[in-house]
């Protein structure tokens, strides 16, 4: 009789290519998990892409989920909150937060009801963070973010004052769990649904309405 692995040990088992965070049983993808990676180059580049994601996070026993910017530079995420905010509080403590980012492209439109799906683009990481206080970091940190947006235009706009700094709690994020899923291309059909006289393809999840 064949060795039986369960889900998590079958990840593990996979391509090491794809493990450079390897799962743990809250980080492995259950559902499609045909589509799901556990590369930290995947992830990477879906938060650079996108800069927005949504932190979760627990305030007194209750969850939170907060949308909010964040960049990357190497291998630590970054974003800013004001001055003694309950985020910078949470963080400082201790406590883990939980980000999720997600692109929607496309809407997969099958023959069939339940075949209908989207292709997208989404990651989840596990993270615990810091704040930066040295100003060498932070002014280098805010001008990554701001020339990864438009080259070179760090040079032309003001710098934060001492005010904004006061102000500013720039927070240090670092990541080693997490998992990537994505999906691309046609619906998925059934054979005897394939004469059905309905149109069926990929439609973008925005299209441009002419008035």
């Amino acid at each position: 009789m064949p060795h039986q692995v369960n889900g998590l040990e079958s990840a593990k088992a996979g391509e090491q290519a794809s493990l450079d965070m390897p799962p743990t049983e809250r980080s492995l993808v259950r559902h499609g998990r045909e589509n799901a990676t556990y590369s930290r180059d995947d992830v990477n580049r879906l938060i650079d892409d996108l800069k927005l994601g949504h932190m979760a996070f627990v305030v007194d026993g209750k969850p939170v989920v907060v949308p909010m910017t964040f960049w990357r530079v190497d291998s630590a995420l970054y974003f800013h909150v004001g001055n003694k905010s309950r985020l910078q509080k949470l963080l400082e403590a201790g406590q883990e937060v939980c980000i999720s980012f997600a692109e929607s492209k496309e809407w997969v439109m099958s023959k069939s009801a339940y075949h209908h799906s989207t292709n997208y683009r989404s990651a989840v990481i596990y993270c615990t963070g810091e704040r930066i206080s040295d100003e060498a970091e932070f002014d280098a940190a805010f001008a990554a973010f701001i020339e990864q947006i438009e080259e070179g235009r760090w040079e032309q706009v003001r710098p934060p004052n001492e005010v904004e700094r006061k102000a500013t709690a720039l927070m240090k994020l670092r990541f080693d769990e997490g998992s990537f899923k994505s999906r691309t291309g046609g619906p998925n059909e059934e054979p005897e649904d394939m004469d059905l006289p309905i149109w069926n393809g990929t439609m973008p999840v925005c299209p441009v309405h002419l008035d």
